[in-house]
């Protein structure tokens, strides 16, 4: 919370109206308990996916240019705001949402995030503390996951034929 009272993390349930919305992320879930996470390989963090808006961009667009862009999903229709952090420095917001993988596409290169990790969530949450130490991107994942329970999300399972296949080249260091 800061010195004048406003808690920076919020949990909703619909979209904040009294500042603009400057960011968006997602954390995707599956019917099989996992979730998906991308590593940033600037700031050494395990994290949801999303990032700022870009000029005249929609939130719906934004959400679908960074799961692209970080992840290489293309996401499904559900998207369910759920959290929103407030940024004092320029008085926005960035939102969360919960989603689903519609299907799994390459990952452009050039971008920060390097790659994607699908895992449970209590797997998530012990990398997240093991490798940041603090508490807000947990509070974040806790909340997802109550919220997919709650929802209880229609089935959309993949199997590993369903991921992207990466051969491993030997040579490369």
């Amino acid at each position: 919370m800061d010195p004048g009272g406003f808690k920076m993390l919020k949990f909703m349930n619909e979209l904040p109206t009294d500042f603009p919305i400057a960011g968006v992320h997602c954390v995707p879930v599956f019917d099989n308990g996992n979730l998906m996470m991308v590593w940033d390989r600037e700031e050494k963090v395990l994290t949801t996916i999303g990032g700022r808006l870009e000029e005249n961009e929609s939130i719906q667009e934004g959400l679908e240019r960074e799961a692209l862009e970080e992840a290489g999903i293309e996401l499904a229709e559900l998207r369910i705001p759920f959290a929103s952090w407030f940024w004092k420095e320029t008085n926005s917001y960035t939102v969360y949402f919960l989603t689903q993988v519609n299907k799994f596409v390459s990952i452009p290169e050039g971008f920060e995030k390097t790659g994607y990790i699908i895992t449970n969530f209590e797997t998530a949450i012990d990398m997240i503390m093991n490798i940041e130490g603090r508490g807000e991107r947990i509070e974040i994942i806790r909340r997802a996951v109550k919220l997919a329970e709650d929802l209880q999300l229609p089935e959309r399972v993949f199997d590993i034929e369903d991921l992207p296949w990466i051969p491993f080249d030997e040579g490369k260091e």
